[in-house]
């Protein structure tokens, strides 16, 4: 009866008014945020807070004033971000328990589905992981094959810029190539020439999705996912790469399928295809052809893209501190010498130039808000009750350029990886892979690989900038923080 008196009484106008209020007082009460929840900025009714930058910068100085946990609308979600090394650790490192889930990202769930290593939650990660680490090990991680492998590399990596005759050039994609190839040959058994056409287009496909999956415009599909699957955007780029990058890894796919001998693994695709086989009665595990997919595309990602930004900043920095090139190379001079390539045992007698890798790491800042987390189940963080389902997401800048852990957060200063008499010294507060549970599985990979290529490179050139062509120290900010595309003079030496 009163619902049919208002709507006698009023006329459209009237009720659309009154439609919207209602919409209103539902989004206030639904969203409304409780005292025990971490604070956070105004949020806008339906919106949230989508005009607030989501780029580290931002969340830092949100972080200035809300204190080192704190909260962001995004639509209908509150999004808990975790700023600061000693906040940071807490999260990860002492509740590995809470943080262990991965939360459902509309725009990642449409290629990796919550499948493979990565996005995978609960029984299927376990066993995903576990399998992966075996694996990894199998095929030569921290295995004097492996180094091999990068050695040979190295080789291949060397000549090609003795081919640019010491002209500008950009290496780019010569430096992921390389790069890549390690754990290809992990996955698929063989590496790709530097000239391999199909191979060069997944890097620059690869790249620009995870350059673009991390802009603003394309965040909001996770926001609005139901409304932005039909408009045009950088989101659209995103997919359509990632549905390209699947075809270029299908054919590979089916390749092993059609040579597979179960009695002969060759490598890691190989492996998997028998664990399907083994895994049959056993659907939870979650080990099919579409998720071998995601999990290639998992260890490709993490086994390539940081390791490879990470040497492109290396050399972005020594051609802006020369007397920092010319240190380490007297250091690769004085252990290693011209005669032979450098070797993993070497490490331990250059501590200049591993504080150097890990300086470039450290300011470098190559995935400065990881990956996103999921509280498993309900607990506290700094006195605010997170409640189970509540994505939260660590500054990982935050922490390394924390003024409370770094002597010069905001220069690069390799002493920052020294003691008072020159050796190299570990930093707690060095967390460029993550920590915790959910740490970047290949961190033991990206280590091996950075110091043998960045050796290599220095012993065997010296990096110059192009006249008038100074290589920007400003990040070009995605899903990950990359060096603007630059040229460089290799010159021999």
């Amino acid at each position: 009866m009163i619902f049919q008196a208002l709507y006698e009484y009023l006329d459209a106008s009237g009720l659309l008014l009154l439609a919207f209020a209602a919409l209103l007082l539902r989004d206030v009460l639904r969203n409304w945020r409780p005292g025990t929840f971490p604070p956070g900025p105004l949020a806008l009714p339906f919106l949230g807070n989508v005009f607030t930058g989501m780029d580290y910068q931002t969340l830092e100085s949100l972080a200035k004033k809300y204190g080192p946990v704190f909260s962001v609308r995004h639509g209908g979600e509150r999004v808990v971000f975790v700023s600061g090394y000693r906040t940071v650790k807490k999260t990860l490192v002492s509740q590995p328990d809470s943080f262990v889930e991965r939360p459902g990202l509309p725009l990642f769930d449409e290629m990796f589905k919550g499948l493979g290593v990565v996005m995978s939650n609960g029984y299927t990660w376990k066993k995903h992981r576990k399998f992966t680490l075996t694996h990894l090990r199998h095929f030569g991680e921290g295995e004097r094959t492996l180094e091999n492998c990068i050695k040979v590399e190295c080789e291949f990596l060397c000549e090609a810029f003795k081919e640019e005759q010491g002209k500008p050039f950009n290496p780019h994609y010569t430096l992921t190539n390389a790069v890549g190839n390690i754990i290809c040959t992990v996955l698929f058994g063989h590496r790709f020439e530097y000239s391999d056409g199909n191979y060069r287009k997944f890097l620059e496909l690869d790249n620009e999705a995870i350059l673009l999956a991390g802009s603003s415009s394309a965040q909001l599909y996770n926001v609005f996912p139901t409304l932005f699957k039909y408009l045009p955007g950088p989101h659209q780029k995103v997919l359509a790469n990632y549905r390209e990058i699947e075809n270029f890894l299908k054919v590979e796919v089916q390749k092993h399928q059609e040579q597979w001998n179960p009695e002969q693994p060759r490598d890691f695709i190989d492996e998997y295809i028998g664990e399907i086989e083994k895994l049959k009665e056993d659907p939870e595990a979650g080990f099919h052809i579409e998720s071998l997919l995601v999990s290639i595309l998992d260890l490709l990602e993490a086994g390539t893209e940081t390791a490879a930004t990470t040497l492109r900043w290396a050399l972005v920095y020594m051609m802006h501190y020369p007397d920092i090139q010319r240190k380490v190379q007297a250091e690769i001079d004085n252990v290693i010498g011209q005669s032979r390539l450098p070797a993993l045992s070497d490490r331990l007698n250059m501590p200049y130039t591993e504080a150097v890798i890990y300086e470039v790491q450290r300011i470098g800042n190559i995935v400065p808000l990881g990956f996103p987390m999921m509280a498993s189940k309900e607990t506290t963080l700094e006195g605010y009750l997170i409640p189970k389902g509540t994505r939260v997401v660590t500054n990982l800048a935050s922490v390394l350029f924390d003024k409370n852990e770094w002597e010069t957060p905001d220069t690069f200063n390799p002493q920052h990886f020294l003691d008072s008499e020159g050796r190299f010294r570990k930093r707690d507060a060095f967390l460029p892979f993550s920590a915790g549970k959910r740490a970047c599985l290949g961190e033991q990979l990206a280590r091996m690989e950075l110091f043998l290529f960045f050796a290599a490179l220095l012993q065997r050139f010296t990096f110059v900038a192009v006249p008038g062509e100074a290589p920007s120290l400003e990040a070009v900010q995605g899903f990950t923080n990359s060096p603007a595309e630059f040229r460089t003079l290799a010159v021999t030496r």
